[in-house]
């Protein structure tokens, strides 16, 4: 299914890949979803948000983007949660997450924050003049913190959810004016749902959780044997 995003009071157009809602089933709860409660175990995907420390750019170099894509290809692969979708800003980034196997998604951020942390913290070797430089423009290195300690954390459990998500990371560098359309930002999950290309770093397929929900589904509702 092909659906259109638009983008900014300009109305910018693009023909992007999303979703179609029999992706998943919609599901309501009696109890209310607030974004600073955590729900687990529903089998939904989890919108996170986390910031660098007071809305600073820690991340606002070319450099300092890809080490912290690098890490989250790491830091994936090792807890094999499902990534769906991300965009990383100067200042702060969007990830559409599955929980992992084991342990919950506040585990995995934490692990992830503190890499990033330690990675883009470290001071490079001296340099030929004798004096010492900094691995990122931004002098991480002589900050106290890197990130804000708490984060946001929404449940995407309808198709419906799920693409507003997704325009919302991927219209995210537009609307803040860094880039006139999301394919000129890679560090996001766009390349991956407008041309079906790999990008900086390889977005788990919807199909694959489809097939999961339906096995779960077919799981409860099978009766047992005499």
């Amino acid at each position: 299914m092909r659906g259109v995003y638009h983008l900014g009071k300009n109305h910018c157009r693009f023909e992007a890949w999303v979703p179609h809602p029999a992706v998943f089933r919609v599901r309501v709860f009696s109890v209310m979803r607030h974004p600073l409660k955590r729900f687990y175990g529903r089998g939904d995907l989890h919108f996170v948000t986390f910031s660098c420390y007071r809305r600073q750019p820690l991340l606002g170099t070319r450099r300092a983007r890809d080490r912290f894509v690098k890490i989250l290809d790491q830091v994936r692969t090792r807890h094999a949660f499902r990534l769906i979708g991300y965009v990383v800003m100067p200042e702060h980034v969007h990830l559409l997450i599955s929980e992992p196997p084991k342990g919950r998604p506040s585990k995995v951020l934490q692990v992830l924050k503190q890499k990033v942390s330690a990675a883009l913290r470290k001071r490079t070797r001296k340099s030929p003049a004798g004096q010492m430089s900094l691995a990122f423009a931004e002098n991480p290195a002589n900050e106290k913190h890197f990130w804000q300690r708490r984060f946001h954390d929404f449940n995407v459990w309808s198709a419906k959810k799920l693409k507003e998500k997704l325009e919302y990371m991927h219209g995210n560098p537009v609307t803040r004016k860094l880039v006139l359309h999301p394919k000129d930002w890679p560090w996001s999950s766009f390349s991956f749902y407008a041309k079906g290309e790999k990008g900086l770093i390889c977005i788990d397929p919807i199909e694959d959780r489809k097939e999961r929900i339906e096995r779960a589904d077919a799981k409860r509702n099978a009766t047992p044997a005499p």
